[in-house]
């Protein structure tokens, strides 16, 4: 029978992480699902330690060619996926033994809802907390996709979080033409925004997933660019809907963007320090 749940991650160069993250998934108290992972052309030793996994029969391993950024894999993924409701998670992140129960039953219980989102827990190359919630900009329980959106824009932020704190419905991300990679750095924010708006969202006031902080190079430049691409992504969203955003809420997203991009590059030169 098809699986009502799929899990798709996307590994590349994940080779010092993605055991734990498959680990995680395969742990969960939900067990009507399935697990696809499909490599990007890792050039460490990620295709080994995937090969591990290889008999597991929940488990489906594909591979991708090299090239066209994050979308290609995400889409080569997701587009795979059977189940009715799809999760991403990316390779060195991983989700709570209940994360699954937890946002498949909030599905249950609100048939309006196209998206369910949790808080995550933010952590280092080891493993240690950073900080223990982060996410949702104070967003409970069922909310209407417009009012999700339009409080992506005014934080300045990816409120939904990163892709494991999600659950959607595999047929409205395929609705909207997979993954929207117009603005790359915002790829997981635009694409739940465009998927939100397609119902109801429900957001999980607690941790269920965890995220992995690279403490790699994270410039001025970087900072200026990924502040840059939101401003875009808010640009767009008010002149596809000007009733969804006015221009007061752009201008102040555009503002909290690049406070916040300058604030990440921060703590990623703190954890540097740390990590050195």
């Amino acid at each position: 029978m098809t699986p009502r749940v799929s899990v798709v991650v996307p590994a590349y160069n994940n080779a010092d992480y993605i055991a734990e993250t498959i680990d995680s998934i395969l742990n969960q108290t939900y067990q009507d699902f399935e697990l696809i992972i499909s490599d990007h052309s890792s050039t460490d030793d990620t295709v080994k330690v995937l090969a591990r996994y290889a008999d597991d029969p929940r488990i489906e391993i594909l591979s991708t060619e090299a090239g066209g950024g994050a979308k290609r894999n995400w889409d080569r993924v997701s587009e795979a996926a059977n189940g009715e409701l799809l999760k991403l998670v990316c390779g060195d992140d991983t989700i709570y033994p209940e994360c699954l129960a937890e946002q498949v039953a909030a599905f249950d219980e609100h048939p309006s809802v196209v998206l369910v989102a949790s808080q995550r827990k933010l952590v280092d190359a080891n493993g240690k907390t950073i900080l223990s919630a982060r996410g949702l900009a104070g967003l409970k329980g069922r909310v209407t996709g417009r009012d999700a959106a339009r409080k992506t824009v005014t934080a300045g932020a990816n409120i939904f979080g990163e892709p494991g704190c999600v659950l959607m419905k595999r047929s409205a991300l395929k609705a909207i033409g997979w993954w929207d990679d117009t603005n790359p750095y915002v790829i997981d924010e635009a694409t739940y925004t465009a998927v939100a708006l397609q119902g109801d969202v429900y957001a999980i006031a607690k941790p269920l997933a965890s995220f992995r902080v690279n403490a790699g190079q994270w410039s001025v430049r970087l900072a200026k660019d990924q502040a840059r691409q939101a401003a875009a992504f808010h640009k767009d969203l008010r002149e596809s809907d000007p009733t969804l955003v006015s221009a007061m809420d752009v201008r102040i997203g555009d503002a909290r963007a690049l406070a916040t991009s300058f604030m990440r590059r921060g703590v990623y030169m703190l954890l540097r320090h740390r990590m050195s």
